[in-house]
């Protein structure tokens, strides 16, 4: 059933893709001498009209939620601005497929290399005939294997100072919100596009497979970041990582602290911070942000910057202080 509805919803996406590229890319490109680009663009439209589903769908299932039902009450919604626009950026995935494709021959090229030398292979697909290879099954195994390298990766954002600068733009935003999951420096989302390519390249998952797994995972992080009181309850919020659960990863003082603390680093399910010891269940509202945000004498009142332009370049400047081992936390040196 799950998957007749992902056929037909493809079978509608390839529709989509080719009267936009017919009627609308094609001519551009021919009236400006773009041809050479044609059937890039057109693969690349997929995952463009899958992104501005998304965010719709995203909008529609999650703003009701954050008006009627909000964990905090906000009198001025400027500081969003800022992550609309990353939201835009990210959801369309440009990176993300640009990596998949440009790592693919690479991975072509090592998989004939192993095949000539008899080295054996990742094929997940074929772990248990019947039932791995059912598209279902190897979804949601990709889903899990991707789930557990993006626990490490997020720890490692959290472990390595240089690499925290570039995370902290999006911790930085001091109110949760649906929009607030794409808020990330991009060079980091460079590094996080070719990690998860080459990984999911890796373990075989075919190029129709990583736009969904990219689609669900964005969506389901959308969920975590919201705005909104859910009532998971206590088996659900153990299966996957609700938004209490997140936020007290987002909480100054208790979720993360320069590369020192932190917990609840789970991205989809929180199995994996119960299984390191890294989960905390506390459902305490806790302010959320950096400490070095705060006003002094608590913190030291600095900005991480009000648009997207600044937010990126002050990371920049962050990464500099502190190679020149210059950075602090409010007083708390790391």
């Amino acid at each position: 059933m799950i998957h007749e509805i992902l056929a037909l919803l493809d079978n509608g996406i390839s529709t989509l893709q080719t009267l936009l590229y017919v009627d609308v890319v094609q001519p551009f490109f021919y009236r400006f001498g773009l041809m050479g680009y044609d059937e890039d663009t057109y693969d690349a439209l997929y995952w463009v009209i899958v992104g501005v589903l998304e965010i719709l769908v995203t909008y529609i299932a999650l703003r009701p939620l954050e008006a009627l039902r909000p964990v905090e009450a906000w009198s001025d919604r400027k500081a969003l601005r800022a992550d609309v626009i990353y939201t835009w950026i990210a959801k369309l995935g440009i990176l993300n497929i640009a990596f998949f494709f440009m790592l693919q021959p690479l991975f072509n090229h090592w998989q004939s290399l192993m095949a000539i030398y008899n080295v054996p292979n990742i094929d997940i697909d074929g772990l248990w005939p019947g039932v791995t290879d059912q598209p279902v099954v190897s979804f949601l195994i990709y889903l899990i294997v991707l789930d557990f390298f993006g626990y490490w990766y997020h720890r490692w954002q959290h472990r390595f100072g240089v690499w925290w600068e570039l995370h902290a733009v999006h911790h930085s935003q001091q109110q949760m919100s649906l929009w607030a999951d794409d808020r990330n420096h991009f060079l980091d989302d460079i590094i996080q596009a070719a990690f998860f390519a080459a990984i999911s390249l890796f373990i075989g998952v075919q190029p129709t497979q990583f736009v969904v797994l990219v689609a669900v995972g964005n969506f389901m992080q959308s969920v975590q970041h919201v705005n909104a009181r859910l009532p998971y309850g206590w088996l659900l919020e153990r299966t996957i990582v609700s938004p209490i659960f997140h936020r007290r990863h987002h909480a100054i003082g208790y979720g993360h602290e320069g590369t020192r603390y932190g917990c609840n680093f789970g991205v989809l399910f929180p199995w994996w911070d119960m299984m390191f010891r890294t989960a905390s269940w506390d459902r305490t509202v806790e302010p959320t942000g950096i400490r070095d945000q705060l006003p002094v004498p608590h913190g030291a009142a600095r900005s991480y910057g009000d648009g997207l332009i600044a937010q990126q370049w002050r990371a920049f400047g962050r990464i500099a202080m502190r190679l020149r081992g210059q950075r602090n936390y409010g007083g708390v040196t790391d």
